[in-house]
């Protein structure tokens, strides 16, 4: 049986992810509209969203193809500068714009796979590294392209309306989640995950796994593009420090802190850690003590992150509180007996 039709749909998970996804972007605009959410703080729930999607760039590297990628933050910056030229360059449309830049930053990072896959660890994180300083330089070199290290900027009717922002990073989050989640149930999946466990049984299991890891920093690439897109359009600017080795380091951080191989411990960590930077704001130089200290306290109590490789089961808590609610009529007799 061929690996395709071996995928069964999750339905149920995918519908619920649904409700609950809708709820989680008109409830908040609901609350904005009527004052209660101030435009500072739909800022931050912003720009969490589109750490959280680069946060789920990164994991799908780290936590799921288990290889150390520290040039993400490369593939972000691809991502902005080339939805800048294919809109306002090219003049398509901003979704086709967004659409064709993240296919390019895909592509720009299955030409990359080819010599770096064949690293691992140290490795491959020292040449990643590499990779996001080169891009860096070449941005900054690039003036008629990307405007130098004063950046480009890039003025839509979103980036004047935080409302319209926070819709479209938030609806763009909720998509690419159920999507990960419905590839990673697939065979295709399961087997990115097989060469993370285990290369050599993989291979003896007849899974190659050049190909598989390959797959996984593709994707990977894809959604960083994506997650450049909605940076451009959410900042107005972009400039080549966004290709940064730090800014690599605040997204592996968001993976490490929410559980390495959980796509929504990264998200909780990547909305949590961004809230609390900006909260951290009026220590000003202190705030780079706090933040640090933070970290290194919760790595000592809770060094698997905060959920570990276990991923939020909507349908486990849809269950759950069912059953509170309404218990079936099998364990109101067991309880009756026992009582």
């Amino acid at each position: 049986m061929s690996p395709i039709s071996s995928v069964k749909f999750p339905f149920r998970s995918t519908l619920l992810l649904a409700i609950i996804g809708t709820f989680a972007v008109f409830l908040p605009l609901f609350l904005m509209r009527a004052g209660i959410i101030d435009p500072f703080t739909t800022r931050i729930i912003t720009v969490g969203g589109v750490n959280a999607i680069m946060a789920m760039s990164v994991n799908m590297i780290v936590g799921i193809t288990g290889q150390l990628s520290l040039g993400q933050a490369g593939f972000m910056a691809i991502g902005a500068y080339s939805c800048i030229f294919f809109n306002l360059d090219l003049g398509l449309p901003l979704p086709i714009a967004v659409l064709c830049a993240a296919s390019f930053t895909a592509f720009t990072g299955f030409l990359i796979g080819f010599p770096v896959l064949k690293f691992s660890g140290d490795y491959l994180a020292i040449v990643t590294l590499g990779f996001g300083e080169i891009i860096r330089v070449v941005f900054n070199n690039l003036r008629n392209i990307t405007g130098g290290p004063d950046g480009k900027r890039f003025f839509t009717e979103i980036f004047f309306n935080r409302e319209y922002a926070f819709v479209l990073t938030t609806a763009t989050l909720i998509v690419i989640l159920a999507l990960l989640m419905n590839f990673l149930r697939s065979s295709y999946g399961r087997a990115i995950m097989a060469c993370r466990e285990d290369e050599i049984a993989a291979n003896a299991s007849g899974i190659s796994t050049f190909r598989y890891k390959m797959t996984g920093f593709v994707i990977a690439a894809f959604i960083a593009g994506i997650g450049g897109c909605l940076f451009a359009i959410v900042n107005g600017l972009v400039r080549p420090d966004a290709a940064a080795f730090i800014r690599s380091v605040d997204y592996l951080i968001y993976v490490v802190l929410g559980g390495m191989g959980s796509m929504t411990g990264s998200i909780l960590a990547a909305y949590s850690l961004t809230y609390l930077q900006e909260m951290l704001r009026f220590l000003q130089d202190f705030r780079l003590l706090i933040y640090p200290l933070i970290l290194i306290l919760f790595m000592l109590f809770r060094p698997k992150g905060l959920l570990g490789m276990k991923e939020f089961s909507f349908v486990g808590t849809f269950d759950k509180i069912k059953s509170k609610l309404f218990p079936s009529k099998q364990k109101q007799e067991v309880e009756n007996a026992q009582q």
